[in-house]
């Protein structure tokens, strides 16, 4: 779970479920442990979480500022993520801790707008314990064919992948029109 939520993309729905099947119904351990695997996961989600964040926050603003061009993101572009982050970050970080390859990628931004690392904390941990139950809950109910939950949860990532390209597409689209439109404007008036 940790590696997950380091920006490495290893679904927690391999993880979870898994850990519900052989490590709680297979050893005849009964329904009570799936709330401690839940909370083993929660806290190995936060874990990853805060490695991500501290890349983000210690990293970040220099980064942007050295290479920040090259992907087209400005120091302009963290203060609006700041300002974001200040305003939705802690529902944000809540509710990506459900949503396949968000809940992977969100904490590095969350660094690079330097959120309230306690409140980053949080609702990483209060967003993850659920989202760990239910999976470890699937693979306890589910045993063996514990990874059916993958597919029957693939169908998700297509809409959400599709939101993401069009988000990036906007970002790039904004950005290359802005960049075009700067030497105009620094231009002298005749």
């Amino acid at each position: 779970m940790a590696i997950e939520s380091a920006c490495i993309p290893l679904p927690s729905e391999i993880i979870m479920p898994l850990a519900g099947w052989m490590l709680v119904k297979d050893h005849g351990l009964g329904i009570p442990w799936l709330f401690v695997a839940a909370f083993v996961g929660a806290v190995g989600n936060l874990g990853g979480s805060l490695l991500a964040y501290y890349i983000g926050a210690r990293g970040g603003r220099p980064l942007v500022n050295r290479y920040g061009r090259f992907v087209l993101m400005s120091p302009h572009d963290l203060d609006i993520a700041e300002r974001w982050f200040t305003k939705y970050g802690t529902w944000a970080i809540f509710f990506s801790r459900v949503l396949p390859v968000v809940r992977t990628f969100i904490s590095l931004p969350a660094g690079l707008a330097r959120m309230n690392v306690w409140r980053f904390s949080l609702y990483t941990f209060a967003g993850s314990l659920p989202w760990s139950l239910g999976l470890a809950w699937a693979g306890y109910i589910l045993g063996e064919h514990w990874e059916r939950i993958r597919n029957w949860m693939r169908p998700a990532d297509v809409p959400i992948l599709i939101v993401v390209a069009v988000l990036i597409g906007w970002y790039v689209y904004r950005h290359v029109k802005r960049y075009r439109q700067k030497p105009e404007a620094s231009k002298p008036e005749a």
